[in-house]
């Protein structure tokens, strides 16, 4: 039987001394905004819902929201919304292979960023 070879490669494993280049960092972030809407869909569902059941409920569930901790969470909620949506947008460019030559892909990861950041405190004003 022949002998398999191991190689030995390079691992970095430390996550604090990886250096992800800009669209790296983009691609993660969608990755994880997805699996927070992903995972909080039911409970977000579950809340409109009850809220909707008595005026009791939802005098309690906008007391609740009033509240900075309940408001710093729903704004994440609605910057994952927005990041997950622009990226995806990227995403589906790329895939048509639009912008995939080096440079244009950091500049859309940039415009990502750029476009989700201020989107997200829009939509905070507005909503929140």
């Amino acid at each position: 039987m022949a002998e398999m070879t191991i190689k030995k490669r390079p691992k970095n494993l430390d996550l604090t001394t990886i250096r992800l280049p800009l669209p790296g960092k983009v691609s993660i972030l969608h990755r994880v905004s997805g699996a927070g809407l992903f995972l909080c869909f039911p409970l977000l569902l579950w809340l409109f819902s009850a809220s909707l059941n008595s005026a009791e409920t939802f005098a309690v569930f906008k007391g609740v929201f009033s509240t900075l901790p309940a408001k710093v969470i729903l704004a994440g909620l609605i910057w994952a919304y927005i990041h997950h949506f622009c990226a995806g947008i990227r995403f589906l460019l790329l895939d048509l292979h639009v912008g995939i030559e080096k440079e244009a892909a950091r500049k859309s990861a940039a415009v990502v960023f750029a476009v989700s950041i201020p989107l997200t405190l829009i939509f905070w004003g507005v909503l929140l």
